[in-house]
């Protein structure tokens, strides 16, 4: 990195994890309400791989001219603050760079973000554990908004995808709300996700009153609803249709300064759990987002630029 330029990963024609690339770009003082951060970590997550084999491209939600920004969340320290932000230059943050559609975003080595979006890492948890929470965390915590408070004996609830990242925090912020919690699993997870506090399943049967939906299942999620229960989904917009008198709801994840900070914390704790696959740098986005798409991992690998 020069002293007017940094390093970002982006895609121009998205192919895979072929067409990636790192590329310099000018650096940008912030303006007022923003904060230029020294990215530390930043964590490669299941969507990232989909925005490089171009399917949000094919979907017509991304329409940049040139290249395409890659990566979500992040930590790392201020290095500028511009008017009207209370943030010291050294300050350890967080946080979450929602949508698509953009040039820039968190695989590289500064960010220009709204102070609005990011909160502080506890001086107990390590950046690189912290990158992990926003997307994540935020996603669930949304989620269990979504499902509300459990309503007095109607209170079971499926967590598909358990044992990941977002079905992992959902087992143990759902608890909070009142819902009691099985998470559909492998059978090599079942440690895990009991560890959670939550039951465990390999193959639920139909009647839940309520099922999130973090792995995807979609219209096979629906089906083990009750009928008159809730079903929510990941896909923004993009849920299965309503039936049976069931309430049909889907995330749309975005910045949330102050649940973060309480996420943060309550990973900072142990309540949470961060769980870092391995380590990389940002010359490796590439070979990450291989080792993501062959599956089988528990755990983010996270880019150190």
């Amino acid at each position: 990195m020069g002293e007017s330029t940094f390093r970002t990963a982006v895609v121009r024609t998205p192919a895979g994890p072929g067409s990636i690339e790192i590329i310099e770009v000018p650096v940008v003082e912030p303006g007022p309400g923003e904060v230029r951060v020294a990215v530390a970590a930043a964590p490669v997550n299941p969507v990232d791989l989909a925005v490089a084999g171009g399917f949000f491209h094919d979907m017509g939600l991304i329409v940049q001219p040139e290249y395409t920004g890659l990566g979500w969340d992040f930590a790392g320290t201020v290095v500028a603050a511009g008017p009207g932000v209370d943030l010291a230059p050294g300050t350890r943050v967080a946080g979450l760079v929602p949508g698509f559609d953009r040039d820039f975003s968190t695989y590289a080595e500064q960010l220009v973000v709204p102070a609005t979006d990011i909160a502080v890492v506890p001086e107990d948890l390590d950046l690189v554990a912290a990158s992990t929470v926003p997307l994540n965390g935020l996603t669930a915590a949304q989620l269990a908004d979504l499902l509300g408070d459990a309503p007095a004996g109607a209170n079971r609830l499926l967590v598909t995808g358990a044992a990941g990242a977002v079905g992992g925090y959902l087992a143990v912020l759902a608890r909070d709300r009142g819902w009691q919690v099985t998470g559909l699993a492998r059978a090599e997870d079942e440690k895990f996700v009991r560890g959670l506090g939550a039951d465990f399943t390999t193959d639920a049967e139909p009647g839940w009153d309520a099922v999130a939906d973090p792995a995807v299942f979609q219209e096979r999620g629906l089906a083990l609803v009750r009928d008159g229960g809730i079903f929510v989904g990941v896909r923004p917009n993009a849920g299965p249709p309503a039936e049976r008198g069931i309430t049909v709801k889907s995330v749309s994840v975005h910045p949330d300064r102050t649940r973060l900070a309480e996420l943060l914390t309550r990973t900072a704790s142990g309540e949470l759990a961060a769980r870092v696959h391995s380590v990389l740098p940002l010359d490796s986005a590439a070979e990450a987002h291989r080792s993501v798409a062959a599956g089988g991992v528990r755990g983010r690998y996270v880019l150190a630029p």
